[in-house]
């Protein structure tokens, strides 16, 4: 028996496509104008797949940069593959879309952040569920910031 609609698993589901359409489009017909992507992902989550150097610089959490410089992007039904500049390396990556945990591209001042909450009535299911969050990115953002919806509301 289902305990009711799941609207926080909904929106992860449609977050998530969105920003999977949108590498699509990037994909096949480049970036246009100025925009660019700045997507924060954890790194252990199962299956990010990057060289374990950058693994072991950035254990937890990374922030690529999708604008300048990038190669061979391509996606699937489950995540994407880039190459990406390192240091003057290029450096293959594969990006689960759940590993993702924000997502901005600030050129048009939009953003998405998913949040990881503890349901704590439900002892059912103990395990963490992710609810996305809709942002809005200000006109002149800090580098990574990302600002909530709420501050604007009346």
């Amino acid at each position: 028996m289902t305990r009711g609609i799941d609207y926080g698993n909904l929106m992860h589901q449609a977050m998530r496509g969105l920003i999977r359409e949108v590498m699509i489009r990037t994909a096949e017909q480049g970036l246009p104008g100025a925009h660019h992507f700045f997507i924060t992902l954890n790194t252990q989550y199962p299956g990010v797949e990057m060289a374990d150097w950058l693994k072991a610089r950035y254990p937890d959490e990374i922030t690529i940069v999708i604008q300048h410089w990038f190669e061979n992007l391509a996606v699937d039904e489950q995540g994407f593959a880039v190459t990406l500049n390192f240091g003057n390396q290029p450096e293959p990556l594969y990006i689960p879309f759940d590993a993702i945990s924000t997502f901005v591209d600030p050129s048009v001042e939009f953003g998405l952040k998913f949040e990881t909450h503890v349901d704590e009535d439900d002892d059912e299911d103990e395990d963490d569920e992710e609810a996305p969050m809709l942002h809005s990115v200000p006109e002149a953002p800090k580098a990574g910031e990302v600002v909530s919806l709420d501050k604007f509301r009346k």
